[in-house]
């Protein structure tokens, strides 16, 4: 059975290692010709096995519904400093041709109950294997470093309490939430004058670290 998953999450790993260098490389060349860049860092992940029975038996998948009924076993996250910086990461992720997105999910605008917002873009991203090419999903969350630290702590908390939160500890996620966004908005209030400083501080490294 071992031998089996790493068959079927061999091209997921390959998806999430091929797109979080994609958007490093997109970073990169925001740098080098000097414009805002409104990627801060990316991650990826291959959703582990315990965590993908698990959810299989919560959503009633069957095995052969895996690939097209759980989105998210390729993960990819990239953070933003500003909330316009998402909207315009997805802007330039619907102009690739190197991915399609089938869905988008705008927790933004949207936020969930819990307080939870980020943006959402599932897309068909193919890999290319020695058995030829094989199409895979990929879940890839875009929020800002406000958004990410709330929505870290509240999946350890989850973990901890099953998803049945004391109303008491519900509450203060809530208003933490709204905390976390209203920095986002003061931050987005001053954002010409933090993009201007940090525009001419990312060259200026960039071309030391040429030296």
């Amino acid at each position: 059975m071992e031998k089996e998953w790493t068959r079927f999450l061999l091209p997921y790993e390959q998806a999430v290692s091929e797109l979080t260098a994609k958007f490093l490389a997109l970073k990169e060349q925001y740098v080098i010709t000097k414009k805002h860049v409104p990627i801060e860092f990316v991650i990826g992940r291959v959703k582990p096995v315990a965590s993908i029975l698990e959810k299989m038996e919560r959503r009633h998948i069957a095995w052969g519904e895996l690939a097209q009924g759980m989105e998210d076993i390729a993960g990819v996250r990239i953070m933003c400093q500003f909330v316009a910086d998402i909207y315009q990461l997805v802007e330039v992720m619907r102009q690739r041709k190197d991915m399609h997105i089938i869905e988008e999910r705008d927790y933004i605008a949207n936020k969930k109950a819990s307080g939870y917002r980020s943006y959402h873009v599932i897309v068909e991203y193919p890999v290319e294997m020695l058995t030829g090419r094989k199409t895979v999903l990929a879940e890839i969350q875009i929020r800002t470093l406000a958004m990410n630290f709330w929505a870290t702590i509240e999946h350890s908390l989850n973990y901890k309490y099953q998803g049945i939160f004391p109303q008491e500890l519900k509450q203060r996620l809530q208003g933490a939430a709204e905390a976390a966004f209203r920095l986002d908005q003061e931050m987005s209030a001053i954002r010409e004058e933090i993009k201007e400083a940090q525009e001419a501080f990312s060259y200026y490294r960039h071309n030391e670290k040429k030296k």
